[in-house]
């Protein structure tokens, strides 16, 4: 036990030496939250409306006036022929054109179909179909009061009818911002690269410098060696959580709902597996470069695709989901979404952790194993 703690000793000692070291787990991890906090965010603010006014009545001054107080769409320009509006979407200087027709009044006072005609840029597919359906929710409302200042104009009885009215309420997020989703995954994603990327680095390392040498003929054992690795950027990675949520809480403004300390408890069975996926890159990388590029590229790319960090596993292809069964971020995100967002604990999350806990356990096993083997 005495050797491993001074083998700990020796590791933080050398952490000490490498300032740049401390830079990567103390500040990196704040400013990539904050960078990542403000660019994943899937918003719609400010649609870009371009407007062909045929009719240029009072009516669709009306629904254009709607459409712009709505504090959804805001105008471009007013175009007078479609040559005009094929140029506004061909540059991106709108995302959607209305084109009013000619006698869209006249048809509307003769109680008949007024038709319009709503041209949304599909390249952004998510864009396009939010500003759809603000559009269509605006322009129903209209119709609606619009048809109801006809009947009472015209002195004719409105009968109401039986109707349908939904009371909407949103939990966990009642301002359907993106970013309250976004930044708790977050949390896993910086946690994968100062446990995995670093333990790979490190270990690749004492090779490059020929300190790996020197520990093989001391009187350590593999597996305290092993251990004298990795404890330490266990601590670390622990010590860039609570960065991490301390400035998730004061820059964002989100809290931790749930049991932070079972949030930690699953953040330990996490960095099993990302620590014996470091392992395992550094023994079949040669070089600091190798390493990074096979921590990079084979490992943390496809975890963060197939984890649902930022495209839902529910859809993707049959195959893609059950490959995503092995991906370790899959289930932390799960705790980590289900603790700070809705304020779940061990009662509800216990699968998700006992599963973590369970792949942390063979990666690590299986990769220590084989780093023992190329000490031997």
């Amino acid at each position: 036990m005495k050797s491993i703690l001074n083998f700990i000793k020796k590791e933080f000692l050398q952490f000490k030496r490498d300032p740049k070291m401390f830079g990567i787990i103390l500040i990196a991890p704040v400013i990539q939250l904050i960078f990542l906090g403000y660019a994943a965010n899937l918003d719609i603010e400010k649609i870009k409306l371009v407007v062909f006014d045929q009719d240029n009545t009072t009516t669709s001054r009306k629904l254009i006036t709607e459409l712009t107080s709505s504090g959804y769409f805001v105008i471009q320009d007013y175009v007078n022929d479609y040559n005009s509006v094929t140029e506004f979407l061909d540059y991106n200087k709108a995302i959607v054109a209305l084109v009013i027709p000619n006698n869209f009044e006249k048809n509307l006072n003769r109680k008949e179909t007024a038709k319009l005609q709503a041209i949304f840029d599909g390249s952004d597919g998510n864009t396009a179909s939010i500003a759809a359906g603000y559009f269509q929710q605006i322009v129903l409302q209209f119709a609606q009061r619009t048809t109801f200042e006809m009947f009472k104009r015209s002195g004719t009885a409105f009968l109401p009818v039986g109707d349908v009215s939904p009371e909407i309420r949103v939990w966990y997020n009642p301002t359907l911002k993106t970013r309250n989703y976004m930044v708790p995954g977050i949390v896993g994603l910086l946690l994968s690269i100062v446990t995995l990327l670093l333990t790979s680095l490190a270990v690749v390392k004492e090779k490059e410098i020929g300190t790996m040498e020197q520990l093989i003929v001391t009187p350590l054992k593999p597996y305290q060696i092993i251990i004298g690795k990795l404890v330490p950027f266990i601590l670390l990675g622990f010590v860039s959580i609570i960065i991490v949520l301390t400035a998730m809480r004061f820059i964002f403004d989100i809290p931790v709902k749930g049991n932070i300390i079972f949030l930690f408890l699953s953040a330990f069975f996490y960095i099993l597996s990302t620590l014996g996926l470091g392992l395992f890159v550094s023994t079949i990388s040669k070089t600091q470069q190798q390493a990074m590029m096979i921590a990079v590229f084979a490992v943390m790319m496809p975890m963060v695709f197939l984890s649902g960090f930022a495209f839902p596993v529910e859809n993707m292809p049959k195959i893609i989901q059950y490959i995503s069964y092995v991906i370790p971020l899959k289930y932390f995100i799960n705790i980590i979404r289900g603790v700070i967002s809705k304020g779940l604990g061990f009662s509800e999350l216990w699968l998700n952790a006992a599963v973590l806990l369970a792949m942390g356990v063979i990666i690590l096993f299986l990769s220590s194993l084989r780093f023992q083997r190329r000490l031997d």
